[in-house]
C-alpha cells in the first residue's frame, strides 16, 4: 500500500518538526552522491542550484538550448506569498485555506500548509537574487489581487514575473555550473528511467542534436518537467511542453495522480481559426483591475463603445458579489462559457467576452490628477494620467494583445475566452515529493500535490520555487542519507543496457512506420477529442466515446504515421512523434479518470453533477480521495485511492457570493 508519509502532529508544526528530525548527509558524503534533475524551469533550476550549493554532484537536463527557455518564463502575473504587507488580514493560514478551498477540497492539507509556510521565504530569496519586483512609492514591495482571494498577496514584476524569477534561478544555477557542482546538459530529452533493485538509479537520454542515446547514473532522479496541457493541442503551454518524462516514469512504476484535473484559464485570447498551434494567455492579473462583461441582449453586434452601461451585464459581479471579477479560474471560466453558450458572446466567433479597463483608467486618472494638484481635470487629462498608470502596471501585456489582435486595449475592451493552461494532476508524490518508485521525485507542475482540482492564480511559481529551494534539499537528503555506501553503478549494467534497447527499439519503430499522416495531424485530432469530451465540461457518454476514439486513434497512429528525416541526427519531427505517442496514452487515462470521478469539483465539471445554480457539486462521501493510477499494461490501469483527511479546513460547498 502506498503511503503519503505525512508527519504526525499539529498541521502548523508538521514541517518544522520534520526538518528537526530529518536525516542529514555530511558535506564530505554529499560530494560522492549524484543527483539527476530533469527540467530546468523554476522547480528544476532552483533544485539544481540548491543541491549544487549543498555540495551534491548534480546533472541537469533540458531539451531547450538553454535553461532560460523553460516555459516558466511565460508566467506573467505574479507569485503568492503570505507576508501581509498590505495589513489586510493575510496570514499563512489564510493562504493555506484559500488554496484548499480554491482547489475544491481535493488537495492534501499537509503539503498545502507547508507551501504557505515557505512562501514568505521565497520572496526574500528572490529579492536577494535581484529579482526586480514592483515597489510602492516608499520602497516596499507592491502587491495585487488574484482570483480566489480577498487580500492582496501577489508579488509581481510588471507582466513578466515568471521571466524575472527564472532569471534569478538561472543565475543561481549558472553559478553552480561555473563552480563545477552542476553539470548542464542542454538539448537532451529523458526517454526512460533506469530502475535497479526497485530504486531509480539513472536515465536514458537522447541528444537531440546528434540523435545519440546516452546513459546517466544517479543516486536519485528528480523530475521537474512541467505539465501536460498540450495533450489538448491548443493550450497556453509552449509548443515543446510535453508529458514524456513523467509518462516514462509512470510506466516504470510511478503512480499518476488525478490526471483529469486540468486548469482552464479564463483570460486567454480567443481562437481565431484552424491555423493556430497554441493560444496566448493574458495574465490573470488583468482581472485585478479589469471588469468582465457581455451585452445584455443576445447576438448584439454593436461595438462595445456603442453599448450603454445599462445594457451591459457584468456577470461575475452580478453572480458573485463578494469576489466579483476575482473568483477562482474554474468559476470564471465556466461563467464565460455559460454566457457564450447562451448567445451573449462577442466578436466574430461569438466565443468571447469583454475585459474592460475603462473604469480602471478613469479611477487611476482621477487619483493621479489629485496627486498632481489638478483641480477639475478634463476627461482628456484624466484619461492621459490613467493610461500612464495602467501602462506602468500592465504595459507589456497590453502591447502583446495589440500586436496579436491589432486592437488598442487602452481604447477598446479586450476579447477573452477560457483555454487550457495548467495541469493539477501529475505524478503522485508523498509528503517528501517522492513518487511510488524509491529515489524518484517529482517537483513543481510535474507532481499532483498542492492544488487539488483547481489552482489559484500566482501559485504555480510559488510551488515551483518552494519545491526546489526549500523542500527538496531536506527530503532528498533524508533518502540519500541511506545511500552513502552505494557506489556509482557502471553504465554497462544490464538494467542500463535493457532500458536503452527499449528506447532505441521504440524510436526505430516510430521512424519505420512509413505511413502517410503527419505527427501534427494526429496531435490535432487528439486535442479535439480531449477538448470536446474532456475539456471544460464532461459527461459520461462523451467520456466513454472519447476512450474508444483515442484507442482507435492510437491504432491508426502506429500504423499510418509518417516521420521524415533520419534517426541519428537532429530530427524535431521524430522527437515530436514520441511525445504525441505519450500524449495519446495519457489522454486515454485522463478520460478514464474523469469517467470514474462521478462528481464535479474545481475544473473537473461533470454535467450530471451540478447545483441548481450551475455550480460544481462535490460528492465528499464517495470521492474525497486522490486517484492514483498504476500502469498495468496497454490500456490497463489499476486505481489506488489516497483518502484525503481534513483536520483544519473542513469541506463545505464553495461559495464566492
Amino acid at each position: 500500500m502506498f503511503n503519503s508519509n505525512i508527519p504526525v502532529g499539529k498541521l502548523d508544526q508538521k514541517w518544522e518538526d520534520y526538518k528537526g528530525h530529518v536525516k542529514l548527509v555530511n558535506p564530505a558524503n554529499k560530494r560522492s552522491l549524484e543527483v539527476i534533475i530533469i527540467g530546468t524551469g523554476l522547480a528544476g533550476a532552483s533544485a539544481a542550484a540548491a543541491l549544487g550549493e549543498l555540495g551534491y554532484k548534480v546533472k541537469a537536463f533540458c531539451f531547450q538550448d538553454s535553461p532560460r527557455r523553460a516555459h516558466s518564463i511565460a508566467a506573467q502575473g505574479g507569485i503568492n506569498a503570505a507576508k501581509n504587507y498590505q495589513n489586510d488580514g493575510d496570514s499563512v493560514f489564510r493562504l493555506f485555506y484559500d488554496t484548499i478551498k480554491g482547489g475544491d477540497y481535493r488537495a492534501r492539507e499537509a503539503n498545502v500548509h507547508r507551501l504557505a509556510e515557505v512562501s514568505a521565504n521565497i520572496i526574500d530569496q528572490c529579492v536577494a537574487q535581484g529579482v526586480p519586483f514592483a515597489r510602492e512609492y516608499g520602497g516596499l514591495l507592491s502587491n495585487r489581487s488574484f482570483g480566489g482571494t480577498q487580500v492582496q498577496r501577489t508579488f509581481y514584476a510588471a507582466g513578466q514575473t515568471g521571466q524575472q524569477l527564472l532569471i534569478g534561478a538561472y543565475q543561481a544555477l549558472e553559478r553552480q555550473i561555473a563552480l563545477g557542482n552542476v553539470e548542464m546538459h542542454t538539448r537532451h530529452e529523458m526517454l526512460d528511467v533506469v530502475v535497479i533493485d526497485g530504486k531509480a538509479r539513472g536515465i536514458i537520454a537522447r541528444n537531440l542534436i546528434t540523435g545519440e542515446l546516452e546513459r546517466h547514473f544517479g543516486h536519485a532522479v528528480l523530475l521537474c518537467s512541467g505539465g501536460y496541457g498540450n495533450v489538448f493541442y491548443l493550450s497556453t503551454n509552449a509548443m515543446g511542453s510535453n508529458v514524456t518524462a513523467a509518462w516514462k516514469a509512470h510506466k516504470k512504476g510511478a503512480y499518476f495522480g488525478n490526471p483529469c484535473f486540468t486548469q482552464i484559464h479564463p483570460t486567454c485570447i480567443p481562437v481565431t481559426g484552424d491555423h493556430q498551434s497554441k493560444l496566448t494567455l493574458m495574465s490573470e492579473s488583468l482581472r485585478n483591475d479589469g471588469r468582465i462583461w457581455v451585452p445584455k441582449a443576445k447576438n448584439d453586434t454593436r461595438k462595445p463603445a456603442d453599448i450603454p452601461e445599462g445594457e451591459r451585464d457584468y456577470y461575475l459581479e452580478r453572480r458573485y458579489p463578494a469576489f466579483g471579477n476575482l473568483v477562482p479560474r474554474d468559476v470564471a471560466s465556466r461563467a464565460a462559457k455559460e454566457r457564450c453558450d447562451a448567445g451573449y458572446g462577442v466578436g466574430s466567433s461569438k466565443q468571447a467576452v469583454y475585459l474592460d479597463y475603462a473604469a480602471a483608467i478613469e479611477r487611476y486618472g482621477k487619483i493621479e490628477c489629485r496627486k498632481h494638484g489638478i483641480d477639475n481635470p478634463s476627461a482628456e487629462e484624466i484619461r492621459h494620467h490613467g493610461v500612464e498608470v495602467v501602462k506602468e502596471k500592465y504595459g507589456n501585456l497590453f502591447d502583446m494583445y495589440n500586436k496579436i489582435t491589432g486592437e488598442d486595449p487602452y481604447s477598446t475592451p479586450m476579447r477573452i475566452y477560457p483555454a487550457v493552461h495548467y495541469t493539477m494532476g501529475g505524478l503522485w508524490v508523498d509528503y517528501e515529493l517522492m513518487t511510488t518508485v524509491p529515489g524518484l521525485y517529482a517537483l513543481g507542475e510535474a507532481n499532483f500535490s498542492d492544488h487539488g482540482a483547481n489552482r489559484l492564480g500566482a501559485s504555480a511559481l510559488m510551488q515551483g520555487l518552494a519545491d526546489g529551494y526549500f523542500v527538496i534539499p531536506y527530503t532528498v537528503g533524508n533518502y540519500l542519507a541511506d545511500e552513502i555506501r552505494t557506489a556509482p553503478i557502471p553504465l554497462d549494467h544490464p538494467a542500463f543496457q535493457a532500458a536503452e534497447k527499449v528506447v532505441s527499439d521504440r524510436i526505430h519503430q516510430l521512424k519505420n512506420i512509413n505511413g502517410k499522416q503527419s505527427v501534427e495531424s494526429f496531435h490535432k485530432r487528439l486535442g479535439k477529442i480531449m477538448w470536446d469530451k474532456c475539456g471544460m465540461a464532461r459527461n459520461e457518454a462523451g467520456l466513454k466515446e472519447a476512450v474508444k476514439e483515442i484507442q482507435a486513434l492510437k491504432v491508426e497512429f502506429w500504423s499510418d504515421l509518417r516521420v521524415p528525416g533520419e534517426i541519428d541526427t537532429f530530427n524535431p519531427e521524430l522527437d515530436k512523434a514520441g511525445r504525441v505517442a505519450d500524449f495519446i496514452e495519457l489522454g486515454e487515462l485522463m478520460c478514464l479518470d474523469a469517467l470514474q470521478r462521478r462528481e464535479s469539483c474545481g475544473g473537473h465539471f461533470r454535467e450530471e453533477m451540478q447545483t441548481e445554480e450551475g455550480e460544481a457539486k462535490r460528492d465528499d462521501e464517495h470521492f474525497s480521495f486522490v486517484a492514483a493510477w498504476e500502469f498495468k499494461g496497454e490500456s490497463n490501469w489499476e486505481l489506488h485511492k489516497e483518502a484525503l483527511e481534513f483536520e483544519v479546513a473542513h469541506p463545505t460547498q464553495r461559495s464566492y457570493k
